[in-house]
C-alpha cells in the first residue's frame, strides 16, 4: 500500500510557549488503514491531528520544523480549501462544527460548497442517513439533540464529502458507552464498506482495538510506541507506565505474565481472552 501521509523530523512550538508541543515526530500512514492514536492529556495528540489536516500551521501561529506530506504533497503547498477535499475532520466538540439551522442542512452544507449537484447531494444525503441513522431527526435543529446524536451529525456532515482520510479526534470523549459504541459501529461499518483511510485519536480502547490495524502512544510531544495493534499491546507494562488502563483481558493477561503464569501473546478480545483462560485452567 502506498503512504498517503509522511511526517518527517517534524517539530511544532506555539508561540509564546516554552516547550515543543511536538518534537522530532517521524510519523507515517498507509492508504486503506486505521490508526489508533493514544496518549496520556497533554501529550501532543490533538496538535498532531491538526497538523496532519492542515489547520496546523493554517489557523495557529508558532514555529514549525520538518515536514508533513499528505498525497506526496506538503500540508503548507496546498491551496486553500484544497486538502479539505481530500481530508475530513471531526472534533471531540461537534457544536464546534455547526453552521445550519436543521440537521438536514448541516448534512448537505459541505456537498454544496464542493458545488455537487443536486442528485449527487440527494444520493449521498440518503447514504450517511442509513449509516448513521439519523433519518428521524433530518428536521431538528443540531443543538437541540443529545450528545450522541450530535457527534452522529458532526461524523455524517464530514463522511456525505467522501472524503480519502478522516482524522476523528476523540470523537466519544463526552459520550455515554452506549452512544461511544454506536460511534465505533458506524466506524466498523465504514471500515469494512469505504475503505477509508481512518486516523482516530481515541481513549476508548475496548472499542478502538478491535478496528485498529496499527496503534501509536503519544508521551510528552514524541512517539514512542508504534506497531501494528496485536504487536503494540504486547507492551502493556510500557502503556502502564505511561499512564494507559488497557482494557480488562488485556490487563489480566498482563498480569499473569508479570507473575510468570502465562507466556504468549497478550489477547486482546474478550473472547480470545475467555479461550486462553479455559486453557489455562483445564492445563493444556
Amino acid at each position: 500500500m502506498s503512504k498517503v501521509i509522511e511526517i518527517k523530523d517534524y517539530s511544532w512550538k506555539y508561540l509564546y510557549t516554552k516547550q515543543n508541543a511536538l518534537d522530532g515526530i517521524n510519523f507515517s500512514v498507509e492508504e486503506g488503514s486505521f490508526v489508533g492514536i493514544i496518549g496520556p492529556n497533554g501529550s501532543g495528540k490533538t496538535t498532531l491531528a491538526y497538523s496532519m489536516d492542515g489547520l496546523i500551521p493554517g489557523q495557529y501561529n508558532g514555529v514549525k520544523k520538518g515536514t508533513v506530506n499528505v498525497f506526496g504533497k506538503e500540508v503548507e503547498d496546498y491551496e486553500k480549501g484544497e486538502l479539505q477535499r481530500l481530508m475530513g475532520v471531526v472534533f471531540s466538540d461537534p457544536e464546534a462544527q455547526f453552521t445550519a439551522m436543521t440537521v438536514e442542512d448541516e448534512l448537505v452544507f459541505g456537498m454544496e460548497n464542493l458545488g455537487m449537484s443536486l442528485q449527487e447531494i440527494r444520493e449521498r444525503l440518503e447514504w450517511v442517513t442509513d449509516l448513521t441513522g439519523l433519518g428521524p431527526m433530518l428536521e431538528k435543529p443540531p443543538y437541540e439533540i443529545s450528545g450522541g446524536q450530535k457527534q452522529r451529525v458532526a461524523l455524517a456532515a464530514v463522511l456525505a464529502m467522501m472524503p480519502k482520510i478522516l482524522i476523528l479526534d476523540e470523537p466519544t470523549s463526552m459520550l455515554d458507552p452506549v452512544s461511544r459504541k454506536r460511534i465505533f459501529d458506524i466506524l466498523n461499518k465504514l471500515k469494512e464498506e469505504q475503505k477509508n483511510t481512518v486516523i482516530v485519536v481515541e481513549h476508548s480502547l475496548e472499542n478502538l482495538i478491535p478496528l485498529a490495524d496499527r496503534m501509536a502512544l503519544m508521551v510528552d510531544s514524541h512517539i514512542i510506541l508504534e506497531d501494528e495493534t496485536e504487536a503494540f499491546f504486547q507492551n502493556t507494562g510500557m502503556l502502564l507506565e505511561n499512564g494507559i488502563v488497557p482494557p480488562g483481558a488485556v490487563g489480566f493477561f498482563h498480569a499473569l505474565k508479570e507473575k510468570n503464569a502465562f507466556n504468549g501473546k497478550i489477547p486482546l478480545t474478550v473472547d480470545k481472552a475467555n479461550s486462553l483462560l479455559g486453557d489455562l485452567l483445564s492445563g493444556k
